[in-house]
């Protein structure tokens, strides 16, 4: 409606954080309209201020809903319209651990705007020409909270620009901070010789993450691929027609020498069709398959790796050396 760019916009967003001491403050962050806030940053910073409540760590950040709100907003706020001035009256008085007074912060995006655009503090309507230092008390306390995007100068070279991939998240990193030491009671001894509360940190890898990962990367419309580190079984022998009795005791005996040699082997001796038990290896994807099938009166099998699907007729001898050397190799 004013026909502004957004980076001449000044928004502010309301947050609610609470300590691990109980204090529950109220966040008033102005940043550029263009950008983003950047949650895991805006923690960082109120983390450093922990000590001003009394506490260590933050404990919840989170946008509060009307649910929140009604805990502590003396009126209805004018969301969307709040300016950088909203006033501390809209926070009731007297509300345990509550601190009174909003605590505002400035991105650095929005330190220099001048006749910027933002809130008005009155539902419909916003203000125009506003600046720093004239119609509104730029706030002290000065951060980099926005979210980066693609096409950001990188910090530690400005030659080069950042882009994104799409990740799987296989482990995490939690800071515990004190609390969990302090109801343990564990503690180390300081160079003062007081007893201090152990500074804890939780570090965690996903064992069933790690699998779906892998599979999330390396599947076919036939199923899985497994890298063969960590593949469940390396190999698989399948007998086409278990009534034969040349093929069983050819596959019986790969299995035993591909296990013997290292090579873990599974026997797919099901009374079941060729093509169900390849449609089956291909689908749970073990890299390997030897099929026991029409070239074993020559002496040889079928091997097929599954990542290639290659495959080659192979004489039964040379079987468990190729395939131990496969599997080391990879």
């Amino acid at each position: 409606m004013l026909q502004c760019s957004p980076t001449q916009i000044v928004k502010n967003v309301l947050y609610q954080v609470v300590y691990d001491s109980g204090r529950t403050v109220l966040v008033l962050v102005s940043i550029r309209g263009d950008q983003d806030v950047n949650d895991t940053k805006l923690q960082n910073e109120l983390s450093k201020l922990a000590g001003h409540y009394g506490a260590s760590a933050v404990i919840v950040l989170e946008v509060p809903d009307a649910e929140a709100q009604g805990k502590w907003a003396a009126k209805p706020l004018p969301l969307g319209y709040i300016a950088p001035n909203l006033a501390d009256d809209y926070i009731q008085s007297g509300v345990p651990d509550l601190e009174p007074k909003f605590l505002r912060i400035v991105d650095q995006t929005a330190v220099d705007l001048q006749n910027f655009v933002t809130g008005s503090n009155e539902s419909g309507y916003h203000t125009v020409g506003g600046n720093w230092g004239q119609e509104y008390t730029q706030p002290a306390l000065v951060v980099d909270v926005r979210e980066a995007k693609v096409g950001d100068r990188a910090v530690h070279d400005p030659s080069q620009t950042l882009h994104t991939a799409r990740g799987i998240e296989i482990g995490h990193i939690f800071q515990l901070g004190q609390k969990y030491s302090q109801a343990m009671g564990a503690t180390y001894t300081a160079e003062s010789g007081e007893e201090v509360p152990l500074w804890m940190g939780c570090y965690g890898v996903g064992v069933s993450r790690l699998a779906q990962s892998a599979v999330e990367q390396s599947h076919d419309e036939n199923g899985i691929i497994w890298p063969v580190a960590i593949a469940p079984y390396h190999a698989i022998v399948v007998v086409p027609n278990v009534s034969d009795e040349a093929q069983m005791a050819a596959a019986e005996k790969l299995y035993a020498d591909l296990n013997a040699a290292g090579v873990e082997t599974l026997l797919d001796d099901r009374n079941e069709r060729a093509g169900v038990k390849f449609k089956d290896s291909e689908l749970v994807g073990i890299p390997f398959r030897i099929v026991t099938g029409r070239s074993l009166k020559d002496g040889k099998v079928e091997v097929v790796q599954r990542a290639t699907k290659a495959s080659q007729e192979m004489a039964i001898d040379d079987v468990v050396p190729t395939l131990k050397q496969w599997v080391n190799e990879a």
